[in-house]
């Protein structure tokens, strides 16, 4: 395989040459002497930015399993940097014709992907503005009733109820970190409740809620369903392969409304990230008027149905050329995911096999949880938190982890038999979101067992 810069190089120099003769059909002119730069000048700044960016970690490198960082494909590079050249604002059709059609076509996309049919949507800066949007239209929609969600949900939506002015009910999860039902039901029979947020994909454990028998409590109670799928959206490519459940997925369909991040298993740059609705009427919710934007077409204007104003027309592009190449299907993208599903499970088992390390929770998506053997939950946070700083600082050999804060009641509850001397420990956390972890597997769990000891 070819490294990154090696495929990228001719593939931006396809971008400019197309960028050059798609420019000169409109005639020669003269850039602005106050736009000059000095070369020398340039090279200095940017081997000084190079120096800069060195303090950075290795998001691209399999040793780096941490967080959810990775650079986006070079395809996506190639892909925006072609449109930023024009620079084109997906927020008005006169603002970006071109890119404005692709972020059609690549919502379209996506919502396929989930079973929607018709709907309404567009991509946004970010998951969480994507969920930003649901939960206003949820508001909206049911103006006295509360949104509620799992203890283990992104802290966005508690964030957001506030930001909003409803009210957020923070629903208890079970022994596997998913939202107990038994407590959501006894919520919605108190009928403060209007919209339930499950999430396809915890941001800690990768856990996905049961969406199918969240849909089925509807026969029961009245409300609205959101899926943040913003982590494990792209997942539903390969449920029902690689070990996973597919009825939560199956029932995505029948769910009110779903956010997806293409910037995190999308391969995308950031941000960009994806809200859907299943009713195209909930556009009537944005309606505004711009007495200079929305003249050039009777068409609707993206604009006009999002609450962000200017947005990048090289995110819809991006994404476009990286779906065109890579499409939403379990032999295109689906591969991708499909490596990394087996990465985390490959170790987790070889977790389990350790006399060092301990597997905190058996991984339902990419993201494995897992910590050093001791006895006390104290002397496991300490030991977590040297093993993520010591791998952090081996200049020679760095591996880099991250860390979960876990209750002492989630130790119990997954028969974890340690001695609860403190309320809780972090344990460590590994995204297997890159590919490449399935073959440089043996090296990091070589590392981070050398790290336990």
């Amino acid at each position: 395989m070819p490294t990154t810069s090696e495929q990228l190089r001719p593939w931006l120099d396809r971008v400019l040459a197309n960028h050059e003769t798609w420019a000169a059909e409109f005639g020669p002119y003269s850039r602005h002497e106050s736009l000059a730069l000095k070369d020398s000048e340039v090279s200095a700044a940017l081997d000084e930015l190079a120096d800069r960016l060195r303090d950075n970690y290795p998001f691209f490198h399999p040793r780096y399993a941490g967080q959810m960082l990775k650079p986006p494909h070079p395809v996506a590079i190639a892909g925006y940097a072609a449109a930023m050249l024009i620079n084109p604002n997906n927020h008005a059709l006169d603002g970006g014709p071109a890119t404005a059609k692709m972020e059609r076509e690549v919502v379209r996309q996506l919502a396929e992907m989930f079973g929607y049919g018709e709907h309404l949507g567009h991509l946004t800066s970010s998951g969480t503005i994507a969920n930003l949007e649901a939960l206003y239209v949820a508001r909206e929609i049911h103006p006295r009733l509360g949104i509620a969600y799992s203890v283990d949900s992104h802290y966005t939506h508690s964030r957001m109820c506030k930001l909003i002015g409803v009210e957020g009910h923070a629903v208890p999860v079970d022994g596997a970190g998913k939202m107990d039902l038994d407590a959501l039901e006894s919520l919605l029979r108190s009928g403060k409740v209007g919209t339930v947020v499950v999430t396809a994909g915890t941001t800690g454990l990768g856990v996905v809620d049961p969406v199918h028998e969240v849909v089925a409590l509807r026969e029961r109670h009245d409300f609205r369903i959101h899926v943040d799928a913003a982590y494990g959206g792209f997942f539903s490519l390969i449920a029902g392969t690689e070990g996973i459940d597919p009825a939560p997925w199956q029932a995505i369909r029948r769910c009110d409304s779903i956010v997806v991040d293409p910037h995190k298993h999308g391969l995308q740059p950031y941000g960009c990230g994806a809200v859907l609705f299943a009713d195209p009427a909930v556009g009537r919710f944005y309606v505004h008027d711009s007495p200079y934007t929305y003249f050039t077409s009777d068409e609707l204007h993206l604009g006009e149905i999002s609450l962000e104003c200017s947005r990048p027309g090289a995110a819809a592009a991006a994404l476009w050329l990286t779906l065109k190449l890579l499409p939403l299907k379990a032999d295109g993208l689906g591969a991708v995911l499909a490596a990394g599903r087996r990465a985390a499970v490959r170790w987790h088992e070889l977790i389990d096999q350790s006399d060092r390390l301990v597997p905190y929770q058996r991984p339902e998506l990419d993201i494995v949880t897992y910590f050093p053997a001791e006895s006390t939950l104290s002397a496991i946070d300490a030991a977590s938190e040297r093993m993520m700083r010591e791998g952090m600082s081996d200049r020679d050999d760095p591996v880099f982890l991250s860390t979960l804060r876990a209750g002492a009641a989630a130790f119990g509850q997954r028969g974890i038999a340690a001695v609860a001397d403190v309320d809780g420990a972090r344990v460590l956390r590994s995204v297997l979101m890159k590919p490449e972890s399935e073959d440089y597997l043996g090296r990091l769990h070589e590392r981070v067992v050398a790290l336990a000891g």
